[in-house]
């Protein structure tokens, strides 16, 4: 099958999307599969994509104002072009809101079945960044969905929220995990002692420091005794958050070996943002074995099972997540069964199982497009 990924971010960029269409791009190849992948220039210019698994477009980009780390698609012909030129059977189109929207366009134009995958809470970040918008956000969600042949929630919460404002032709389609890479084999004594050289607790936060994560939530976990907040990630909101969480260890951006590592040698791992279409830390903290507290809303939904393989908390509650963290600090025996509940939770949880349903979400598609064809 001849497929053009065409996604808002992709590697070297570190975020759920782009990493999610990396692993797609891997798995179509390890299948057989022909992928392209379609995606914005990073600043460095056109690379590198040395160890993408297939060849990558690249897209002029800007930096979107307020938030450099995140690159937006300049208008390009070569999208169009390059699902020409690959020839391709079907357009996957990654979060879907300015590359994509060409990408969708391009692809009714050749007559191309598209699969749309929702991966990002527009509506949610609008009232993060702009206090309304949120009808708006969710017209041009609609709008754009709408147009592909299939769109793929990531959880239950997510479909819901498609359903409920209008998205027709929605599956869920959930994401995978790496449990060879984060495994609890890698809990690494010597970087604990490092991290809480007092034998403190240590209770992590991966992810992007952006408003719309709500970081700061951490701070009454940063003034329990005999506990240290470690935080893994970098975005905009880093300056301030220092200030708000005293004590608290930055450790800035990790990938690979060395985000595992980090994984595995917490004690409890804390999401804190509310606006989570899956959570895929969530999902990698548990496959390392790791007590897991998120809150009530969104992805985490799916994942966490409040009492059983972790703890979930009312959105935006800093006073329920200091006294979640705590409980779990008093009872060792409680974050151990959690955590051995989490990763037995997402042991089948693979990119190859994922995987291999999304190509059944193509194959369905394809069969639908010769049915009309047909008749």
């Amino acid at each position: 099958m001849r497929v053009v990924i065409v996604t808002e971010s992709f590697p070297p960029d570190v975020n759920g999307v782009a990493h999610c269409a990396f692993q797609t791009a891997r798995h179509l190849v390890d299948r057989g599969h022909a992928p392209v992948v379609v995606a914005p220039a990073t600043a460095a210019g056109t690379g590198p994509d040395a160890e993408a698994p297939c060849p990558v477009v690249r897209i002029p980009s800007l930096p979107l104002p307020g938030y450099p780390q995140v690159r937006v698609a300049l208008p390009s012909r070569r999208v169009a072009a390059a699902i020409a030129e690959h020839r391709a059977e079907v357009v996957h189109l990654a979060s879907p809101f300015i590359l994509g929207v060409r990408g969708m366009a391009a692809a009714a134009r050749l007559g191309i079945p598209a699969v749309a995958v929702y991966q990002t809470d527009l509506g949610g970040y609008a009232r993060t960044y702009m206090g309304a918008g949120e009808a708006a956000a969710w017209r041009r969600i609609r709008s754009v969905h709408a147009a592909a042949d299939l769109t793929l929630a990531p959880s239950g919460a997510a479909l819901h929220d498609l359903d409920t404002h209008g998205v027709p032709r929605v599956k869920l389609w959930p994401r995978g995990v790496d449990t060879a890479r984060f495994c609890p084999e890698h809990r690494d004594d010597a970087l604990r002692r490092t991290l809480a050289p007092n034998g403190e607790l240590i209770v992590g936060y991966v992810g992007r420091l952006a408003p719309e994560k709500q970081v700061e939530l951490l701070a009454g976990a940063c003034g329990l005794d005999g506990v240290r907040v470690v935080v893994v990630g970098d975005g905009p909101s880093r300056p301030g958050l220092q200030d708000a969480l005293p004590g608290a260890v930055f450790l800035g951006k990790r990938t690979g070996h060395e985000l595992a590592r980090i994984f595995a040698s917490l004690d409890v791992f804390v999401h804190t943002g509310p606006f989570e279409t899956f959570c895929q830390t969530v999902q990698e903290a548990m496959a390392s074995g790791v007590a897991v507290i998120a809150p009530a809303a969104g992805g985490p939904l799916d994942l966490v099972d409040h009492g059983r393989t972790g703890l979930l908390f009312p959105p935006r509650d800093a006073a329920a997540v200091r006294d979640a963290v705590a409980s779990l600090a008093a009872d060792p025996a409680r974050r151990a069964a959690y955590a051995a509940a989490g990763r037995a939770t997402v042991q089948g949880r693979t990119w190859a199982a994922v995987g291999d349903r999304l190509i059944g979400h193509y194959e369905d598609v394809l069969a639908a497009r010769r049915l009309v064809v047909a008749a």
